[in-house]
């Protein structure tokens, strides 16, 4: 009786193990950091906003680009996010402030918040381009950001619009003229 029992706990013992044994070995999927849309999350290193999918949706050329993320500050510090977009003397510079405990959502069109839009950039839809995020006092971090185009339905309201074009049509001169009289009518 007794070496039933002790082989009952051993068996039980093996199936718990066995069943289990895969979390002592492999690490757990759901613990790994990943970007699960179609932009990217940026680093921590980067300062103290936190910038959730990041990802810039250009026109068909690529020189022109609305950034769209989600940036948050969780600090009771209004504060700065410096982006530079490229790399070396034809990197565009540009930044956005975000108040104390908000998340300010670039590109949230439901709540009338418009991207941050990019001119004169070298992002052509379906490459990376290098941006250099940095906030507060964090030393910054270079992302390869994904940049897509207006295809996608979901996309579509977020593609940078065509900057209206102004010209100048001249009028045609007017004539001059000098007034001469009339004879009036006989009544």
């Amino acid at each position: 009786m007794k070496t039933r029992l002790i082989a009952s706990i051993a068996l039980g013992a093996a199936v718990v193990l066995g069943t289990t044994g895969c979390n002592i070995l492999a690490p757990q999927a759901t613990t790994i950091d990943y970007s699960a849309s179609d932009g990217v999350n940026v680093p921590a290193d980067s300062g103290p906003l936190h910038i959730r999918n990041a990802m810039i949706v250009a026109n068909d050329d690529g020189t022109t680009g609305n950034f769209v993320a989600a940036v948050v500050n969780d600090t009771t510090e209004p504060l700065t996010l410096r982006l530079e977009v490229g790399e070396g003397s034809s990197a565009v510079r540009s930044s956005v402030n975000v108040l104390a405990n908000r998340t300010l959502s670039l590109g949230d069109l439901a709540d009338g918040v418009q991207p941050l839009r990019l001119d004169d950039i070298d992002a052509v839809p379906g490459s990376t381009v290098p941006v250099y995020f940095q906030s507060g006092d964090g030393q910054g971090a270079l992302i390869q950001v994904p940049v897509l185009d207006g295809a996608l339905e979901y996309l579509a309201p977020l593609a940078p619009s065509p900057e209206p074009s102004f010209s100048v049509t001249p009028l045609p001169a007017t004539p001059s003229s000098t007034p001469t009289a009339s004879p009036t009518p006989a009544s």
